[in-house]
């Protein structure tokens, strides 16, 4: 079976700190997030993407790595069959 890599911009909050990321997903499962630079915080396309997007929160990403990591499927952790492994993050 091979597993799919997507992307999209969300809001990130913690308790102290609201700003966009980029979530990486496999299969709709999200995994990871960069932080973006404080130019495209203020892109308004992202803004709006992020707006109609789920909110994420440390304990999101908490939640799934560890169903992740349980299930031997994090892309990070495991070598799996990827249909598009360029959208992997680099780090």
């Amino acid at each position: 079976m091979k597993y799919k890599i997507t992307t999209s911009y969300n809001w990130y909050k913690t308790d102290t700190n609201k700003f966009i990321i980029k979530t990486y997903y496999i299969n709709d499962i999200p995994f990871t997030f960069d932080e973006l630079p404080d130019i495209a915080q203020d892109d308004p396309e992202i803004i709006q993407y992020a707006n109609d997007h789920l909110l994420m929160t440390p304990e999101i990403f908490f939640q799934k790595s560890f169903y992740l990591i349980d299930e031997e499927c994090h892309p990070m952790l495991f070598d799996l069959e990827l249909e598009n492994p360029e959208l992997l993050p680099i780090d």
